[in-house]
């Protein structure tokens, strides 16, 4: 971690002026479902800003996106956001209209009971006050996850909206409550928050995400996908600050934070229809503008600025949701950093990184702690990047490491034992080198195995519709 940040307790709620709730509303029907699906757990969470905040997000560039993606990229043109209300249990996808007008009637309930409202971080309560005024449902950022192709149960969120309304506090045990309100296979919270300084004020960024399954983002401002991005259960984050920062700033920091996190990230190489990350940031800490440089060069250059400050402490953050992520993947027992350098281009190098990364071979390799760099090699050379056989060289280190065991170098095997190669990929977490040589280009993708437990858990059983996975 960069020596500026502080790692401290809570997540969403840890920055000022923050508040947010967690509640059962019984979205999935009870005893239903699978990992924490089943049983009765908090399904709708809400996270409310004490005043207008700057706004921004990231969703998924899947072609079939779900009704809270369109209803959230939608409200989001304003630049302007006050809340965010998600659920689980449902992913609200492919819900043709009546979906879409569930999503937009989640963010009008959540309007509705918001009105009038002050929030007292003293009481921990919230109270009527005129003052605060109306909220307009578009400053309402909407997010699902679940099981696909089935109507939200409306009355249902909305007795949730109405209890996470009356329960918004702004303490840690609330933040964790909205943390367990998203999960669906995940088999725990994933949260964190960091302190730092800008311009003389101290100031806080906190984080919450969900993601087991279905994990493949590669997310756009505008749900389009660029040409960089390739094809891709759901993974969602909500980050919120009390940085005061401009809307083009935020947003760029945004998109660079999540480019090098959740979009490097795979468990199984698929692509949601609800991917969605959502940044809040209300200026509570009192500090400066942050305003985005005017050239590409100073964007760079590091916590030498007070935006490269910002945008450091936020790719902190959003890293190490990302991580969290790969590390409770459904039925996983190894993570794995895939580092690729010496494409001709960084787009071939990123081609050949989830090429092997999403390989079903090398990945059930891993999972058995085989290093088989048969099966690596021969994901390289059916990748749409460049690839000369007798120049790749494939190698393995203990994770975070730099010494590397080659298993092959110029496309030939090396006289390493093959045990010393099996105690590296034995290791829970481990990294996996390769070098093209043939160029400038690197990518890294943090990846996974994939194991038994993982088709287990997702072959479905047809005899019980009520166990099938969304």
């Amino acid at each position: 971690m960069n020596v500026f940040l502080a790692t401290i307790p809570g997540s969403v709620t840890a920055p000022r002026g923050f508040f947010a709730a967690g509640v059962f509303c019984d979205i999935k029907r009870l005893g239903t479902g699978k990992g924490s699906n089943k049983g009765r757990k908090r399904d709708l969470g809400l996270i409310v800003s004490r005043v207008s905040a700057v706004a921004a997000g990231m969703f998924t560039t899947n072609q079939v996106c779900a009704a809270p993606v369109k209803v959230s990229l939608e409200h989001l043109r304003a630049g302007k956001a006050r809340a965010m209300v998600a659920n689980s249990g449902n992913a609200n996808a492919c819900t043709g209209l009546k979906g879409l007008r569930d999503a937009q009637a989640m963010a009008a309930m959540a309007a509705r009971q918001l009105r009038n409202a002050a929030f007292d971080h003293a009481a921990r309560q919230v109270r009527s006050a005129p003052e605060t005024g109306l909220i307009n449902p578009r400053e309402i950022l909407v997010a699902s996850t679940g099981r696909i192709g089935v109507l939200l149960p409306m009355l249902q969120v909305e007795k949730g909206i109405e209890a996470a309304c009356a329960s918004l506090d702004p303490s840690r045990e609330s933040a964790g409550h909205f943390a367990e309100a998203i999960l669906t296979s995940d088999t725990r919270p994933k949260e964190i928050a960091v302190e730092f300084s800008l311009g003389g004020k101290r100031v806080r960024i906190g984080g919450v995400c969900k993601g087991a399954g279905m994990i493949q983002p590669g997310m756009s401002p505008t749900g389009k996908r660029p040409a960089a991005v390739p094809l891709h259960a759901t993974m969602l984050a909500f980050i919120t600050t009390d940085a005061s920062i401009a809307a083009p700033a935020l947003k760029c920091a945004l998109r660079e934070a999540v480019a090098k996190s959740f979009n490097r990230i795979t468990v199984d190489g698929d692509m949601s229809t609800n991917d969605s990350v959502f940044i809040l940031a209300n200026g509570l800490a009192g500090n400066p503008t942050v305003l985005l440089p005017a050239r590409s060069a100073d964007r760079s250059r590091g916590i030498r600025t007070e935006f490269g400050r910002f945008q450091a402490a936020l790719e902190y953050v959003t890293l190490e949701l990302a991580k969290m992520i790969v590390r409770d993947g459904e039925g996983i027992s190894r993570f794995v950093t895939v580092r690729v350098r010496g494409a001709r281009t960084a787009r071939e190098a990123e081609a050949a990184a989830r090429a092997v990364a999403n390989s079903a071979l090398v990945k059930t390799s891993w999972s058995g702690g085989d290093p088989n760099w048969g099966r690596i090699i021969d994901a390289l050379g059916y990748s749409s990047a460049r690839v000369v056989e007798e120049t790749v060289d494939i190698g393995y280190a203990r994770a975070g490491r730099r010494k590397t065991i080659y298993s092959l170098r110029g496309g030939q095997p090396t006289r390493v034992p093959f045990r010393s190669l099996c105690r590296i990929v034995a290791a829970e977490e481990f990294d996996l080198h390769i070098d093209l040589n043939l160029g400038p280009g690197e990518a890294l993708i943090y990846a996974a195995d994939l194991t038994e437990e993982y088709v287990e858990f997702n072959k479905g059983d047809v005899s019980d519709p009520s166990a099938m996975g969304g």
